[in-house]
């Protein structure tokens, strides 16, 4: 099998209002899609940011691409990343993630076979929990209630929050009001997206604490790895981080700091699936929980192949004004409240170009 053609596209759409988490505001959505096209008929899909760093980085890996078996994804994977040039960590790495998704997809297509079966399957039933619990204009603490407990009615055992862009004191009020409207039987995450200094991260957890917090993602810069030791010594409520990590060797040293119990790799950000299941055996060798950063997806076929996987984050319509409307499958919660992968070859990212289309940017 040989890579013939290559497609690069960019999609953008507005969100109705601007959501905002410990430290950023997103007034729009989208996604850079790349399809990767073989002599066999079979096309693997791929996506990433849609930042101009990244499509420049997918376009420069063109030439290379072209002509490969699409099969051997460590040899293709190893000449794109040269730390030297291109790669190591930041949006370079993040381009090699979407051709490395591309990869395996066309794998598990060549193969007729689900991704998370070719993966090897632990489960067919992933535990979830849904992100949500932005800032936005107008959003008090009846909004932020409401929003927790109508996930709680779609099913959801577990819910995220943000935390971080407004004073302890008042977060701490967001994080007791989101615990009443879910009550004590479900799991309650907050997440603030490295908002905080080492010290105020330890004086929110301690005020969060009474309030049964599942896990505190992201406290601090991604590259902090002595603060997260110090706050995990400090508080009873587990630190999660890892959406922000780079390749094995950068969740090698974060796991060797013990900054952290769970770790939240993102394959789109990592290194791609290649990484990512290293990075899954790395953590399962030291005894260290994992729960994939961002799209439902592609990590549902990556939470469904890892034994050490305990939960997968999903983001409901009320996320994005396009949901259901960008790829053939898109995941949905089973009545128990976890995820399935679909059963069809590939990652089932199928995209649907007569809803994309309006959106085209490049």
């Amino acid at each position: 099998m040989k890579i013939t053609d290559v497609k690069i596209e960019t999609f953008k759409w507005p969100r109705p209002r601007p959501l905002s988490n410990g430290k950023h505001t997103y007034t729009t959505q989208g996604m850079t899609l790349i399809s990767i096209e073989t002599d066999q008929g079979i096309t693997g899909i791929g996506q990433a940011a849609t930042r101009s760093v990244v499509r420049a980085t997918l376009e420069h890996f063109v030439p290379m691409l072209i002509g490969r078996n699409p099969l051997h994804h460590e040899a293709l994977w190893r000449d794109m990343w040269s730390p030297k040039r291109i790669g190591r960590r930041g949006m370079t790495t993040r381009a090699i993630s979407a051709i490395d998704i591309a990869l395996w997809d066309i794998k598990a297509k060549a193969a007729n076979m689900p991704l998370s079966v070719l993966l090897g399957q632990f489960r067919d039933r992933c535990e979830t929990y849904v992100a949500g619990g932005y800032y936005a204009d107008g959003k008090g603490l009846k909004e932020l209630a409401d929003e927790m407990e109508s996930y709680v009615k779609m099913g959801a055992r577990a819910v995220k929050m943000k935390i971080g862009a407004v004073p302890i004191k008042e977060d701490v009020a967001r994080v007791k009001a989101a615990r009443d409207a879910i009550g004590p039987d479900v799991k309650l995450l907050v997440d603030a997206n490295c908002a905080y200094l080492p010290y105020q991260a330890m004086d929110i957890a301690r005020r969060m604490e009474e309030h049964d917090v599942f896990w505190f993602e992201e406290p601090m810069e991604p590259d902090d790895y002595d603060g997260f030791r110090r706050l995990s010594a400090k508080t009873s409520i587990p630190v999660a981080t890892g959406e922000n990590e780079y390749t094995k060797f950068g969740f090698r040293d974060l796991i060797q700091s013990r900054g952290a119990e769970i770790i939240n790799p993102d394959a789109k950000i990592c290194g791609g699936i290649t990484e990512f299941m290293k990075i899954a055996a790395y953590a399962q060798a030291h005894n260290i929980a994992i729960a994939p950063h961002g799209q439902q997806e592609v990590h549902v076929h990556l939470n469904a192949a890892c034994e050490n996987a305990i939960l997968l984050e999903y983001y409901p319509k009320e996320f994005d004004p396009m949901w259901g409307k960008i790829f053939k499958h898109t995941p949905e919660i089973n009545e128990d409240g976890t995820v399935s992968p679909p059963d069809v070859p590939g990652l089932g990212m199928e995209p649907l170009y007569e809803n994309l289309n309006e959106y085209r940017v490049a």
